[in-house]
C-alpha cells in the first residue's frame, strides 16, 4: 500500500506535489489501512484524488500512475486506454459510490 509520502511522490513527477485536500487524502489512507483488499484502498485513493482533487494538479496522471502500479504490482494485465476510459467516467459522471469505483477497477483488469 502506499502512503503519504509516496503519493505526493508520484504527483511530482508530473506536477509541484502541493496539496488542496490533503484531508480527503489522508482520510483514503487510513481508511484503506483498514483492509486487506487492494481493490477498496485503490478505489479509496482515486476517489480523493479524482473526485476530491487531492492536489492543485496532477491528479488524473497521479490517478493513471497509481492504477498502473497496483495492477503491476498485483500482476495483472491491462490496457492503458481502460485506464484513461475509467478516469474520464468517474469524472464525467461524478462517481463517488466506492463500491461502484471498485467494479470499474475490476473491468479494466484483463
Amino acid at each position: 500500500m502506499l502512503n503519504k509520502k509516496d503519493i505526493i511522490s508520484i504527483n511530482k513527477e508530473f506536477e509541484t506535489g502541493e496539496l488542496i485536500n490533503e484531508s480527503s487524502l489522508e482520510y483514503a489512507i487510513n481508511i484503506s489501512k483498514r483492509t486487506n483488499s487492494w481493490i477498496k484502498q485503490l478505489a479509496h485513493l482515486i476517489r480523493a484524488l479524482l473526485i476530491d482533487h487531492a492536489f492543485k494538479e496532477g491528479n488524473k496522471r497521479t490517478t493513471a500512475t497509481i492504477l498502473a502500479t497496483y495492477l503491476e504490482l498485483n500482476n495483472y494485465k491491462y490496457n492503458p486506454d481502460e485506464i484513461n476510459k475509467l478516469i474520464i467516467n468517474i469524472l464525467k459522471n461524478n462517481i463517488t459510490d466506492i463500491n461502484k469505483i471498485e467494479r470499474m477497477i475490476e473491468n479494466v483488469i484483463k
